[in-house]
């Protein structure tokens, strides 16, 4: 029998990847600001539920994302040189309990979020029931979505759409579908996370059979892919800020120009392999400023409105 490490509080945090939190949190919180915005009420219990839901959905797809790309040796130690990008290529841990965490994550996840949804009806749990299938299909199955051309397509819409969307429907019970379009910020910086990991790893993706969008494009088309993107998730955030929230968009602006150094080191990106661990820090740093402005203009805005009321 092989002797396996014990799997340690640390160990399970780093399999959860706290560090890419950003891509669920971000998009959570714009929900609960929109609603408080739009006056779709949400107890503060269901916000804390949703919120956390959220985080665990996360840390599950993280968790057996790592187990399944070790289990089919797509990643060597040569690719990843941090230890939390690589816990089960660092240390010898069972697979089963592995699989056992990611289990737990999702289990916890999925109950916070039916809780939370209870009130509303059948429809929130619907639009839960179609993310849980993304997360479940997206390195599982007999054709996983991280394997296809559509990666980027399916993570930035099922985490930074569905999410919001899912949110305000426990408000009401409805679809609001407005939310999608304010969400754009966070559809573009998640789908960002995702073309920047995928371009850095061409090489090892085809070796591993991926046909993902930086595959089939090959890295020359996916760097103006890449730059359009940053194109209109900057002018997102100047438009939808203006259009809804007056006076504090100038808050959103800011943020956009105080982002400008890794704008433009994005711009700039190699979208090589080995400046990928670099290049992943400055994607996600830029999603927290350029987001996070736009998060801290809405609360500003609520803010105000309910100090004036």
């Amino acid at each position: 029998m092989a002797d396996y490490e014990k799997l340690t509080g640390q160990m399970a945090l780093q399999l959860a990847a706290p560090h890419t939190w950003v891509a669920s949190i971000g998009p959570a919180l714009f929900a609960i600001l929109f609603c408080r915005m739009e006056g779709y009420f949400l107890q503060v219990w269901q916000e804390i539920f949703l919120l956390v839901s959220c985080i665990f959905l996360q840390s599950s797809v993280n968790t057996f994302n790592d187990y399944i790309d070790f289990i089919k040796g797509t990643d060597g130690i040569e690719d990843c040189l941090e230890e939390k990008d690589a816990v089960l290529l660092h240390h010898h841990l069972s697979p089963r309990q592995v699989i056992s965490l990611g289990i737990c994550y999702l289990f916890f996840g999925v109950i916070l979020g039916v809780l939370a949804s209870l009130p509303a009806g059948y429809l929130p749990l619907g639009i839960g029931c179609i993310g849980l299938f993304a997360i479940l299909c997206y390195s599982g199955g007999p054709f996983p979505i991280s394997y296809l051309p559509i990666g980027e397509i399916v993570s930035g819409f099922a985490m930074g759409a569905l999410i919001p969307l899912g949110i305000v429907a426990c408000s009401d019970g409805g679809l609001q579908f407005q939310v999608i379009l304010y969400a754009l910020p966070f559809v573009i910086g998640i789908a960002f996370i995702m073309l920047t990991n995928n371009s850095c790893d061409i090489e090892k993706d085809k070796l591993a059979k991926r046909c993902t969008l930086a595959v089939l494009l090959g890295r020359k088309r996916s760097k103006k892919i890449y730059q359009g993107l940053l194109v209109l998730w900057g002018i997102s955030i100047v438009f939808l800020s203006a259009r809804s929230l007056e006076f504090f968009s100038c808050i959103s602006i800011f943020f956009l120009v105080l982002a400008r150094h890794k704008i433009g080191y994005l711009w700039k990106s190699s979208l090589l392999a080995q400046d990928r661990i670099e290049q992943m820090k400055n994607i996600v740093l830029a999603n927290i400023i350029i987001n996070g402005g736009y998060l801290l203009a809405m609360a500003s805005y609520i803010l105000v409105e309910l100090i004036l009321a």
